[in-house]
This record gives structure tokens, sequence and C-alpha cells, in this order.
């Protein structure tokens, strides 16, 4: 479909696999489609992309090089002049970088007969997608997620402004779609939901399941994934001395911190921080794991996690999921049915929930096989994609 372009800040990323995992399976559905990038990507653990998927994507010159070359093509007349009038109205204003971008962009997505361009999260690339569709009327729409919706950050191009120009705005969860609609009301017809999906295959149970005592939880070291309260949790799992490993997956600002409290809560033969792992490796931890925790919290400026993939992926993998009734997770945890779920920043509540679970082998199976049928049911990445390429047909025409 070389009407469709896809424009990420950065791709693939190792934080981002729910957006690698929808452009496979879209080429998997054998949609052909172009793939830029305003960043190439920096300091990522190894992954298993496939070599295709990474060869397609087209990264944008670096400001040093990028900067030059669309001034000189104003100067010679060389572009739109109400590309080049913008250009100099804005001058060094605040994110001029997206404008420079855009115009870089615009007459490459001509060359290949691009209608519309998709874009993740209401960030740069959102905000580039915006001056793309100013400066070349190229429309474009863009998958909401998290932070860039529930705290968006005062830029001149605003969260509303990005919306008001979008042909379509994806939320990935009916908690994000009706806070959206409820925002921005004028805006509300153009508004859907697509869940992220996830492999299940991938992510198959262990038959039987395991035995092992291990609490795994995955995410970036930030307040928002709460993992400070998992880490008292343990301690309390420890006085009651209730048998438990704990691994915490990821890297973040708060690393030190975390690490500080795991050795001052006496729990560093308990308690890992593995770092970053390859999604291959993050899978095989998952299906030797007992329990997964990620009690999110919301942070003070109103940031928080929506529909985080690594429940998802967790349910898939056949375990049971503790977690904190917040944003879009009760769409993925059913109370009692596929996990738990206690109020946020309540250790104590969680460190019950935990033992709960691993104490009552019957009823940790009884909800991972629970969530492993809701998986299936709702976030099978084949049946999600087929939505989001039913709509990217329409947009392109």
């Amino acid at each position: 479909m070389p009407g469709f372009a896809y424009l990420f800040e950065r791709f693939p990323s190792f934080t981002q696999t729910f957006c690698y995992r929808e452009v496979a399976e879209l080429r998997r559905q054998g949609l052909d489609f172009s793939i830029f990038a305003l960043r190439s990507p920096k300091d990522e653990p190894p992954q298993d992309w496939d070599p295709a998927i990474v060869a397609r994507v087209q990264n944008l010159p670096a400001e040093d090089a990028l900067v030059p070359e669309i001034d000189r093509l104003a100067r010679k007349t060389q572009l739109p002049a109400k590309v080049t009038s913008e250009l100099k109205r804005w001058g060094r204003e605040s994110d001029f970088l997206r404008l420079y971008q855009a115009a870089w962009l615009g007459p490459r997505l001509q060359q290949l007969g691009v209608r519309h361009l998709h874009a993740h999260f209401a960030g740069m690339a959102a905000r580039t997608a915006y001056w793309v569709e100013r400066f070349w009327n190229i429309g474009f729409s863009f998958t909401a997620h998290a932070n860039d919706v529930f705290a968006p950050k005062p830029f001149v191009i605003s969260l509303g402004k990005i919306i008001g120009a979008a042909r379509a705005v994806v939320a990935v969860s009916d908690f994000e779609l009706e806070y959206l609609r409820a925002k921005f009301p004028a805006d509300a017809a153009k508004m859907l939901r697509v869940y992220n999906g996830v492999e299940l295959d991938r992510f198959a149970p262990l038959n039987p399941p395991n035995s092992t005592s291990t609490i795994v939880s995955v995410g970036r070291l930030i307040e928002k994934k709460g993992f400070n309260d998992l880490i008292e949790a343990c301690r309390l799992l420890a006085g009651r001395r209730v048998n438990f490993h704990c691994e915490i997956i990821g890297e973040g600002p708060l690393e030190g911190t975390l690490r500080a409290e795991i050795e001052t809560a006496g729990l560093t033969k308990s308690v890992v921080l593995t770092g970053p792992l390859p999604q291959s490796e993050v899978i095989r931890r998952l299906s030797r794991s007992a329990v997964f925790a990620l009690p999110c919290v919301a942070e003070a400026g109103g940031g928080m996690d929506n529909l985080p993939t690594v429940i998802m992926e967790a349910m898939a993998a056949g375990l049971p999921v503790v977690s904190t009734a917040l944003a879009g997770v009760p769409e993925m945890v059913l109370e009692g049915v596929t996990g738990l779920l206690i109020p946020e920043r309540q250790p104590a509540a969680l460190s019950e929930a935990l033992a709960r679970v691993l104490l009552q082998p019957e009823l940790a199976h009884s909800l991972g096989a629970a969530g492993r049928e809701r998986a299936a049911a709702r976030f099978a990445v084949e049946r999600n994609v087929r939505e989001l390429r039913a709509f990217f047909e329409k947009c392109a025409g």
C-alpha cells in the first residue's frame, strides 16, 4: 500500500515492542509501506528484530546536517512559499526542528505516493506529522498512549492542536478513549480504540505450570511503575517468611534509588534488578515465574501507565497478574478472574496479594489460565492489527 507510511521518533526500540509488533504484523498481513524515524536508536540492548524490517527504516538526517540543507533549499526558493515563510516566521522558537523535519520529509513522501502518515505517541513524530499536513497536505493520524496524553508537555503545537489537525486518533484502551473524548469533545468522532496486540504463540505457557516462587516484573525504572512499592512488599513477604525470589527487568533513572532501597531492606539476595534484557530472554523468564507484578501509580503531574503491554504479555504466558486498578489495567486484569487488583501505593495490600498467589497454587493456575484465555480473546496481535489495517487502507484511499 504505497499510499501509507509510518513516522516514529525512534524505531525499533526495546521500550516500545508494541510498535514493532504492529509493524511486523502489518507486514505479515501483506501490507507494503515505508517507515521513517526522526532519530536512530541509541544504546539499545540486542534484540531479535527482523533484519528485513530494520532495513526498511529511513532515518532522517541529524540536526547538524538537516538544518543547513533545508536553509539552503529555502534560500534557493526550492521549497513551497508557505514552507519558507513558516520557517522564517518560526525562527529558532522551541521545537523548530519539527518544521525542518517536515520540510525534509514531505517531498520524499510525495515521491513515494504517500497520502497518509501514522505516528505513535503525541510527541515528536506527531508534531512533525502536524507540519507535514500543513506544508504538504498529507493527512496524518496517531496512536495515543499514556503520559503523552495524561501529562502532555506545554509545546506550542499542543496536544489539542495535534488532535484537531489529525484525521483520526487511536486510543489503546477504553479508559483513554473516554478520557480524550471528554477532554476534546469537538474531536470525539474522530477517535477510536484499538488495543495493542501480543503474539500469543511466542508467550505459550508451560504445561504443566511452573512450580517456582519467582515474582517477575518488567518496565522502565521510573516512578509510575511503582517498583518501590514492590520492593517494600517483598520486605513484608520476607518478614512473613514467605518463600520468594523477585526479578525486576528494565533500566531507568531510578536504578540507583531502587538498589539502595533493596540494600536497606536487606533483600539483596532475594530481589534482583536485572537491567534490560532481549525480548526472547524476557519471554523465557516469564515462562519460569510464578506471578507477574506491576503496582502502577499515578504521578503528581498526572503521568501514569495506561495499558502496560507487559501485563498482556504475562497473561499470554499464563501468569497470574497482581497490579493496581489504574487507567486501562482493569480492562486486562479482571479482579479474582485473571489476577488480583489492589489500590495504588499500598505495599501491604500488594504483599498480601502476592502471598495469596504464591501460597495457593490452585488459585495461581486458575488466574493464569483465565488470563491466557482473555489475552487470546482481546489482545491477539493479528486481530487488533487487522482493525488498524482496515483503518489505514481507508485513510490512504
